[in-house]
């Protein structure tokens, strides 16, 4: 189950790395979808050729896979193999993460149909939609990972380096899909290159998901409930192991600070 979300990082790459691979190899030919004066394409006027079908396909693996990450890390955590949230606040930012992840995921597909040379306006508007929706869910899961941090990170070192991680790449992609928007109608070349910067961040994005849920890796079902039940009963850890969590060896004397 732990390497499970290595697939939708790797579906999220193929599909802009073939049509970029594509536009070079033919010799940056301009299509008709691009405007007077555009000399680089964006990923929506090269998918909107003839790969046009492997653009749909990676979009929809790129989208299930990336909402099936956040639900069976939500799944984790509630069957003890991942850190569980103590608080319904956790629990909600888990939710609406899920909730940004589908409509980001629905945008996304609904942009690969919706195709930018024969449906330029609502392409623009799915596109809208996507990057929304993808916004939404970061910044709901570095809010939740923030507060598991505050929860458990004094014992286990995963946890601040994995919400600063995902704060920073969510940080940079939300700043760049801002200059996009700016130089959608204003900068075309600046623009295109700042859309496949982006696609292949929202990659690394989707790879640090791969990172948090190979956390499960050696841990059995309701395992970390118990650990979460020793915090609450008094702190006590005595060298506790939980998998790939990296929790320190602390002696018991040592107690858990809330």
């Amino acid at each position: 189950m732990y390497g499970y979300p290595s697939s939708p990082a790797s579906c999220g790459s193929p599909p802009y790395s073939p049509l970029l691979i594509t536009w070079l190899a033919q010799g940056r030919p301009h299509y008709v979808s691009m405007s007077d004066g555009q000399t680089i394409a964006y990923i929506s006027d090269v998918a909107a050729d003839i790969l046009k079908p492997l653009f749909i396909v990676g979009c929809v693996f790129t989208a299930v896979g990336f909402f099936l990450s956040l639900f069976i890390e939500r799944w984790l955590r509630h069957s003890g193999r991942l850190l569980p949230e103590h608080q319904k606040r956790e629990r909600v930012m888990s939710a609406l993460a899920c909730f940004g992840a589908a409509l980001g995921g629905c945008g996304l597909i609904l942009l690969s149909i919706f195709d930018t040379k024969r449906h330029p306006s609502i392409h623009r508007l799915f596109l809208l939609i996507f990057v929304l929706g993808v916004a939404l869910s970061a910044i709901f899961t570095v809010i939740e990972f923030r507060w598991l941090n505050k929860d458990f990170g004094e014992n286990v070192a995963h946890l601040k380096g994995a919400y600063i991680l995902k704060a920073i790449l969510a940080g940079l992609l939300i700043i760049l899909a801002i200059a996009f928007a700016i130089c959608l109608y204003r900068a075309q070349n600046p623009a295109a290159i700042l859309e496949w910067t982006i696609s292949f961040g929202y990659t690394f994005y989707l790879l640090t998901f791969w990172l948090d849920l190979r956390q499960s890796k050696g841990v059995s079902k309701g395992e970390l409930l118990d650990y979460d039940n020793q915090t609450r009963m008094g702190g006590r850890l005595g060298g506790y192991r939980a998998g790939g969590y990296g929790m320190r060896n602390v002696g018991p004397a040592s107690t858990f600070r809330r």
